[in-house]
Parts: C-alpha cells; sequence; structure tokens
C-alpha cells in the first residue's frame, strides 16, 4: 500500500491558492453564456400562479425545518435596518428599507430554489445539500445578479431621500409619531407618498421583470447572465398581466410578512422562494427537457 504523508505548509498552501484560482475562475466563467439553447416561453396565467404558489405551501410543508434555517437570517436583517433608521434620525427612511429591502429578497432565495429542484428530482434536499451549490458556476452569476438588485436597492434608497428631503426635508425627523402627523396631515407629506409610491413602482416593476425567472434559471442551468436576463424579460413581456399579478401577490404577502417585526417573513419568504422555481418551470421549457417529456409518454404508451 502507498505510504500517506503529510505535505509541509508551503504545498498545503500552494494546493488550497490553486483550488481557490480554480474556484474563482469558475464563478468569473459562469457569468457567460454556455448554454447557446434558448428556452421556448410559454404563456402562463393565473392558474399557473395559483399551481406554482400551491407547490410552494408543499415543498414549505415538506422542508420546513431546513429551510427556516436558510431564511432565517432575512427578517433579522430587515429588524437590524429598521432599528438603524430609528436610531440615527433616518426616520424618514424606514418605509423605504421595509419596502425595497424585497428588492434583493430572490438573492435569499436561491436556496429554495435549489431545494425545490432537489425535491422535483427526488434528490437530497436538506440545506446542506442547498447551499452545496453555491459552485463556482452557480456563484459567480448569482453574484452578478446580487449586485445588480443591490444597486437597485441603494439607488431606491437614494431616490427616496431625495424625495423627502424635497418635501418634508431637509430638518431630520427624531420621532416617528411627529414624522407620521407630518406625511398625513400636510400637503408636502402627501406630496413625498404620491412621487414616492411612483418612483417605487417604477423600481419594483424593473426588478420584478429582471428576476421573475432569472435566479431559478442560473440554478437550473449553466446560461449565464445575458441569457437568463433575456429570457426573464421575455417570459415578462409575453406575460404583462400575469406578471402584474404574480407581483402584486409577492408585494400583499411580504406586507403581511412584515407583521409582527418582519418574523411572518420565516413563513412567506420560502413560500414565495419554492413557488418562484415552480413559476418558472411553467413559464419555460428548454427542448431536451421537452423531449425528455415525449420520450416519457412514448414509453408509457400501450
Amino acid at each position: 500500500m502507498p505510504r500517506e504523508t503529510i505535505g509541509n505548509p508551503l504545498s498545503w498552501s500552494a494546493q488550497r491558492l490553486v483550488g481557490a484560482g480554480r474556484g474563482l475562475g469558475a464563478a468569473v466563467d459562469g457569468i457567460g453564456s454556455h448554454e447557446t439553447t434558448r428556452p421556448e416561453i410559454n404563456e402562463i396565467g393565473m392558474n399557473d400562479i395559483r399551481a406554482a404558489l400551491r407547490k410552494g405551501v408543499e415543498d414549505f410543508a415538506a422542508l420546513r425545518s431546513d429551510v427556516i434555517f436558510v431564511v432565517a437570517l432575512y427578517p433579522l436583517i430587515g429588524f437590524v435596518l429598521a432599528f438603524w433608521a430609528f436610531n440615527s434620525g433616518q426616520v424618514h427612511l424606514l418605509f423605504p428599507l421595509i419596502a425595497g429591502f424585497p428588492l434583493v429578497g430572490p438573492v435569499a432565495a436561491i436556496g429554495l430554489y435549489e431545494m425545490s429542484r432537489r425535491r422535483d428530482q427526488g434528490q437530497e434536499t436538506d440545506w446542506g445539500a442547498a447551499l452545496a451549490t453555491l459552485t463556482g458556476r452557480v456563484l459567480g452569476p448569482v453574484l452578478m445578479l446580487g449586485f445588480l438588485l443591490a444597486v437597485f436597492f441603494v439607488i431606491w434608497l437614494y431616490a427616496a431621500h431625495l424625495i423627502w428631503a424635497a418635501t418634508l426635508g431637509p430638518e431630520p425627523y427624531d420621532s416617528l409619531t411627529v414624522f407620521l402627523r407630518d406625511t398625513l396631515t400636510t400637503g408636502a407629506g402627501w406630496e413625498m407618498i404620491v412621487i414616492g409610491f411612483g418612483t417605487g413602482f417604477i423600481f419594483a416593476a424593473v426588478v420584478l421583470c429582471v428576476s421573475l425567472v432569472s435566479f431559478p434559471m442560473l440554478i437550473d442551468r449553466p446560461v449565464g447572465v445575458p441569457v437568463a436576463l433575456e429570457t426573464s424579460l421575455a417570459v415578462a413581456r409575453r406575460n404583462p398581466r400575469t406578471t402584474a399579478l404574480w407581483g402584486l401577490t409577492v408585494a400583499v404577502a411580504l406586507v403581511l410578512g412584515t407583521i409582527p417585526l418582519f418574523a411572518g417573513l420565516i413563513v412567506v419568504l420560502p413560500i414565495l422562494g419554492h413557488a418562484t422555481w415552480h413559476l418558472y418551470r411553467r413559464a419555460v421549457t428548454f427542448p431536451d427537457r421537452l423531449e425528455g417529456q415525449d420520450q416519457g409518454l412514448q414509453t408509457s404508451g400501450p
């Protein structure tokens, strides 16, 4: 038998650096598109949203303990952001933080997409297996797309600050009660509400179209960021009404999830994450998957 030896620190470090370099190279390489075949964009409707939500609930019920572990950090971050707004003289950013934080929600749901994918295929579905998916091929594109959503979030906060400064500002508020009173009982406050909601709607619509199926698609296939974005926009373009209904469903669910103190997100976010995966599967069809279905029908026939 060959004798096992312990490498010296220099050789061990070199091996780790080579491994890290390969991982970084795979992450960068994964950002580009390797799968040239474009999926077929399907027409989806309210029945597909209901079916996706139903399957999302089923996945959550089956994977409850593992899922909660994955998403518990999300409401915690929301609570920390709210605490910061209260204690740093940035009360006017409290609502923009709460309303805008879901802009980066698709990133937090990466593990959920993988859990649903594995459950569909009858594979191991614990959180460790899901997080292990974030290898170089997946990690690079996900980080790139996540960075794009983070940029949207920062721009939204800056826009909200400018809207407040031009209406109720620029003197900061130390009391949430006084801020709410001025917001709801003054003309400047209602001007801020109208402009803020209009601007927020634009941000939300853009992020919805960008992330509609892009993140699940990156988990599913090595398509790269350009193809994932192109496909997501194509789905939204073909199904504008359904996309709007899905966005409304997500918005209402997230608002309910913030009560009380963001705790509801521990249930709402997993269901929405799993449902997003199933909506993706209904929205696009790859040729090889369609061929596999056809072959299955042929082999099961008389």
